[in-house]
């Protein structure tokens, strides 16, 4: 999110931050978003019984907030099918390793870069999806390799992907405001 921000600050990502929503109060993120006066929600799908309750006001705060785009950092939980379809192509996250390898239900930040190590894969890296309605199996956008050294930890290799998505995210987000992008399928064309 910082770097998504800092782009927009910057000029070099020209769009409007019109909200950050969070699942846990005591995100970090929250505060992040605040120091950079965007307007933050919390929407803990736990404190409801009904999952259309949580959808129905998740997409009450979206369309309270003008949001047209859905950019996910950190989220880790699936987004409700209602809320895919209302914004079908206009959500996407980041995974930090080459989808479709190390991704799906359970793999996510530091369990990623843990199994990339324990399977003595030479290659890993960051990919930039659409969001669709299972976890991690949207249209890819953008992907960036990243070597394994041999002596890589999870966490040497984890600061190097990280440092990939920095890079990579505002370049999708970047390519979607631009009206670049077009999902035929499941492939991507990215328009000259």
């Amino acid at each position: 999110m910082q770097a998504i921000v800092d782009a927009a600050e910057s000029g070099s990502l020209e769009i409007d931050v019109a909200v950050c929503v969070s699942n846990k109060p005591d995100a970090g993120v929250l505060n992040r978003a605040r120091a950079h006066n965007v307007p933050t929600i919390v929407i803990d799908p736990k404190s409801y019984d009904d999952e259309d309750r949580y959808t129905e006001d998740l997409l009450a705060a979206l369309d309270g907030h003008e949001v047209n785009f859905v950019v996910l950092a950190g989220y880790l939980r699936r987004i409700p099918a209602a809320v895919v379809a209302r914004f079908r192509h206009r959500i996407l996250n980041i995974h930090p390793a080459l989808l479709p390898a190390f991704g799906g239900t359970g793999l996510y930040g530091q369990r990623v870069h843990e199994a990339v190590v324990a399977h003595g894969v030479q290659w890993t890296g960051a990919t930039v999806h659409i969001v669709d309605e299972q976890y991690d199996t949207g249209p890819i956008v953008l992907q960036r390799p990243v070597r394994v050294d041999p002596d890589d930890t999870a966490e040497s290799l984890a600061a190097r992907v990280l440092n990939v998505e920095h890079e990579i995210y505002p370049e999708a987000i970047r390519l979607f405001a631009e009206g670049r992008v077009q999902v035929e399928g499941r492939r991507v064309r990215i328009m000259i």
